[in-house]
């Protein structure tokens, strides 16, 4: 039995309200067609596109992790290299050009996780 909570359905590719169908297509974000989804889950038939225009509010949640990602990333270097400072914005940009696509689908996931309710379990499967 697939796991329902949001944040684990979230980092691992899974349907948030069934825990097992697939969100995107290819398991990795470092692929060619990474931004490719599913239209509906394979396991529970939930809609993953529920209106045109949809996914522009996770432009807010990329945004957001992007910057707590910059935010940490910049901490660390303050307390632990503070002589290396200079090389912070050398070191940056290439990484969170890397990270991108990665942010992206996770951005999309959470997005979709907020307004889906995981499905209830019973002793025989899944209610619909």
């Amino acid at each position: 039995m697939a796991s329902t909570n949001k944040l684990i359905t979230i980092f691992t590719n899974k349907c948030p309200r069934c825990g097992e169908g697939d969100f995107f297509i290819s398991k990795s974000a470092y692929t060619r067609n990474f931004d490719k989804m599913h239209k509906r889950c394979a396991v529970c038939n939930e809609n993953f596109v529920p209106e045109p225009g949809f996914y522009q509010g996770a432009l807010y949640v990329s945004y957001a992790l992007n910057v707590a990602f910059m935010l940490v990333y910049f901490l660390i270097f303050v307390n632990f290299f503070d002589d290396y400072l200079n090389y912070f914005l050398v070191s940056i940009i290439p990484l969170m050009i890397l990270l991108t696509p990665w942010f992206y689908r996770l951005a999309r996931r959470a997005w979709l996780a907020i307004f889906t309710k995981p499905q209830e379990t019973s002793g025989k499967g899944y209610r619909s």
